[in-house]
């Protein structure tokens, strides 16, 4: 267990860029048009932005970094000169939420779920800034020439102030970690409650899109530029399930807990990313909350 420990904190700096490139093949930068008028963005970076062209504006999803910003904002002008006029952020995390002010400066306004505004006031990174608009509740709608945004509040999940972007003219949506496709659960699961993530999972699945753009994903270099679909949600969902039934499996056999994740075989999920690196910490995860009992956790869900 310690060696694999080790071996995933390693492989988790690399994904976020605290040392040398993570992947063998480079992440691909890109602007794809996945519906009239709605692009997916990679930055070359891993992230994957979303952004909507209407002939009232430019509305951008996720602006993860200012570096990641500023190539975003040149991807949109080789699409439009129509002005961006909102920015979206989907949760507190600084490797989503930072960045806002590029957009700023470029005339935008920032948007944020008053949980996501609240943590980041009382937790600044370097690189984010004040929202300019905070909304509470469960949903919010943008309307932008004629094209509504929804804004999706399913409450506890990961991070806090977790939005889930649909456009149902379009048929599009946007999610940002909840899904990401062909690849295990990110690491140790940091911030996830995972009985509520799942829950979240099946309310995605009932929500009015046929595409989306997901933050992260380890799709096929020919399909990351046409976004995730619901059957990578419903993937998603399996292997939370299928992670805890194997879990349950040997508790039944008496194996002792900390000994679960060690004998944990998912071989169907091999061929997924970072298999070999964090399967064994994400069953540690899953077993301990199956054991102590579910984290985090907040009274208003």
């Amino acid at each position: 267990m310690k060696r694999t420990i080790i071996r995933t904190i390693a492989a988790s700096m690399l994904a976020l860029g605290l040392t040398g490139p993570l992947q063998a093949e480079e992440p691909l930068s890109y602007t794809n048009e996945i519906a009239p008028g709605v692009y997916s963005f990679g930055g070359g970076n891993g992230y994957h932005s979303m952004f909507l062209v209407t002939d009232d504006g430019v509305a951008v999803f996720e602006t993860v970094s200012s570096a990641h910003g500023e190539k975003l904002i040149a991807a949109i002008g080789e699409v439009t000169d129509q002005p961006i006029k909102y920015a979206l952020h989907s949760h507190n995390h600084w490797d989503h939420s930072s960045g806002g002010k590029v957009f700023q400066d470029a005339g935008a306004e920032t948007v944020m779920h008053a949980q996501a505004a609240a943590w980041l006031a009382a937790n600044p990174g370097m690189d984010t800034s004040p929202p300019d608009i905070v909304w509470d509740g469960n949903q919010d709608d943008i309307t932008l020439g004629g094209v509504t945004i929804e804004q999706h509040y399913l409450g506890l999940n990961h991070g806090l102030g977790m939005i889930v972007y649909v456009i149902p003219e379009k048929r599009v949506g946007y999610i940002a970690d909840l899904v990401t496709p062909n690849r295990v659960m990110f690491s140790i699961v940091p911030d996830f409650n995972i009985g509520e993530w799942e829950r979240t999972l099946g309310e995605i699945l009932e929500l009015d899109f046929d595409v989306a753009v997901c933050s992260h994903n380890e799709l096929p270099a020919d399909q990351v530029p046409n976004g995730c679909t619901k059957t990578h949600v419903e993937e998603e969902k399996q292997f939370i399930v299928d992670v805890r039934n194997a879990i349950f499996a040997e508790f039944q056999k008496g194996t002792p807990a900390f000994e679960i994740p060690g004998v944990i075989n998912l071989p169907q999920y091999a061929h997924w990313a970072h298999y070999d690196d964090w399967l064994e910490i994400n069953a540690l995860r899953v077993m301990l909350d199956l054991w102590m009992g579910p984290y985090p956790w907040t009274p208003e869900g």
